[in-house]
């Protein structure tokens, strides 16, 4: 290997280290949010909110890495795919802090309010989008897709997290109207809860697209004919 080439991926690496620092954030930033919605914490959640400059900092500096290695090294094939899935991960993680951020402001909402029964679903969903995102993490710096295919299979179980949470929420809520103020901020918690298992999912699709050259978004593999799944449920034309 020449010099410019190890160079390179000594540059791949870093990028690899800053993606695991910044999920490591999101990852923490969303648990506190979680946490100072439980405890009713005023002050944990202001602080969720104000880390998130951190993340977005980070998201600014792992793109520079990744477009500077683009335009300066032309990479191709495996290297391309690999900086192209960076990129979109970075993306994707940022939206994590933003989602914690949404549940930290629904905790600030709520923290004089009456309690709402709960937890233990939030709890839940919370432990499941968390290990879904690090996982996803792990199976994208092992460039392991085994292990990000079976990942994309447990985003059902956050759905019917989410729609059980929803009709527990909704009983509350028809049961005592004082609550129903309550039970949406809780039902929104939920919500970007679901989020982030999505965007959890999306990061484990692209692990597979980087190690295979497969795409696995919306079934696409399943779609001999490289149909699209709206292209697959559309009226013929002159219907």
């Amino acid at each position: 290997m020449s010099l410019e080439q190890r160079h390179f991926h000594d540059e791949l690496n870093q990028v690899k280290a800053r993606l695991l620092a910044m999920s490591g954030e999101a990852e923490a930033a969303l648990g506190a949010a979680v946490e100072a919605l439980i405890d009713r914490d005023h002050e944990k959640a202001e602080s969720v909110i104000a880390g998130d400059r951190v993340i977005d900092k980070m998201e600014i500096e792992i793109e520079e890495l990744c477009l500077n290695l683009l335009a300066l090294q032309q990479p191709m094939a495996k290297d391309l795919r690999m900086l192209m899935a960076a990129l979109k991960i970075t993306n994707d993680l940022e939206r994590v802090g933003d989602h914690a951020v949404n549940i930290a402001q629904s905790a600030m909402r709520v923290a004089s309010a009456r309690a709402v029964k709960p937890e233990p679903e939030i709890r839940e969903m919370a432990r499941l989008a968390r290990d879904m995102l690090s996982d996803a993490l792990e199976a994208f710096i092992r460039g392991d897709s085994a292990a990000a295919r079976e990942l994309v299979k447990r985003d059902d179980k956050a759905d019917a997290l989410h729609r059980s949470l929803f009709r527990v929420l909704l009983t509350y809520m028809m049961e005592d109207p004082q609550l129903i103020g309550t039970g949406m901020e809780l039902s929104l918690v939920s919500r970007n809860l679901e989020r982030v298992a999505d965007l959890a999912t999306n990061i484990a699709e692209d692990v597979v697209f980087l190690v295979e050259g497969k795409s696995i978004k919306h079934h696409a593999e399943d779609r001999p004919d490289g149909t699209t799944e709206a292209d697959s449920t559309s009226e013929p034309a002159g219907v």
